[in-house]
């Protein structure tokens, strides 16, 4: 948002006006004690008359109480107004739990029951393409996100890190005719965040994909190198164990992928799909 803002103090002034000068008095603000500017936001809050509600570990109108990761999802035991509840939330990683509280209290304040509001956080759905649960096989989950960056990468590991009991599978490649210094560096990432990693083909638009594949295995020595992005997906799947999650980064909600002047149809959660039922039908057989 520095595109539209001089500077940091002043994207802040223009979220604080949202408190001070748009919500009405009388209104709730919603906030989290845990950002570093909740103190100002409960300031300009109070100040226009405006009632404050909290959420979160240290909230006092919603506090989150514990956190138990599984491999689809986060068990939550929450306080809601001084009453228990507990929640499974089909949404993984802290912001995502942040987001849900926030989510809550908002409806709450707008009038809603707490019991059908807490109830509706076990029906949440995430952003298609960013840390998207796509299925199961062999008690394993498989994700698909957008991630095509050395920071995206590394922070959707460390996310599943949490949810993993046994491998933490990877596929991945890298653009044609973008960035080349990130291919290193996110062969870096994959080569120190996940156990087992495939290298194959993301967009490669007008560039050789084997010298893309092999710019990023130069920093992953230990990868898998597979050229089709459906093969890496299918033998990804298929080398999947129990306990297991494996996600497909780089092109998240997209439905073609780009090899020299054309955009043929590829999606990762469809080709997840397919490959995720022929996994069963072996396994049956």
């Amino acid at each position: 948002h520095l595109d539209y803002h001089a500077d940091n103090e002043s994207y802040l002034a223009a979220k604080l006006r949202l408190f001070s000068g748009v919500l009405e008095p009388g209104g709730v603000a919603v906030v989290n004690p845990a950002s570093p500017v909740t103190e100002k936001v409960v300031n300009a809050a109070l100040k226009r008359g405006c009632r404050v509600m909290s959420f979160g570990a240290r909230g006092k109108d919603i506090r989150l109480k514990a956190v138990r990761r599984t491999a689809t999802g986060q068990r939550l035991d929450i306080a809601v107004g001084g009453r228990d509840f507990a929640v499974t939330l089909p949404l993984i990683g802290g912001f995502q739990t942040d987001n849900a509280l926030c989510a809550l209290a908002l409806a709450i304040a707008c009038g809603g029951e707490t019991e059908k509001a807490v109830a509706a956080l076990g029906a949440l759905e995430g952003v298609p393409g960013r840390l998207q649960h796509v299925g199961d096989v062999s008690d394993a989950a498989v994700y698909v996100d957008y991630a095509h960056t050395p920071d995206a990468l590394s922070a959707v590991l460390r996310v599943l890190r949490h949810h993993v009991s046994g491998r933490l599978h990877l596929v991945f490649g890298c653009g044609g005719d973008r960035d080349r210094a990130k291919r290193f560096e996110m062969g870096e990432v994959a080569a120190f965040l996940a156990d087992v990693v495939i290298v194959s083909d993301d967009n490669p638009r007008g560039e050789d994909a084997a010298k893309i594949r092999a710019a990023i295995i130069k920093s992953c020595p230990n990868a898998l190198e597979v050229a089709g992005r459906r093969e890496a997906i299918c033998k990804a799947v298929a080398a999947l164990g129990p306990g297991d999650v494996l996600v497909v980064a780089g092109k998240g909600h997209e439905q073609g992928q780009i090899i020299g002047g054309e955009i043929h149809p590829f999606n990762d959660a469809e080709v997840i799909r397919d490959a995720i039922l022929a996994a069963r039908k072996e396994g049956d057989g």
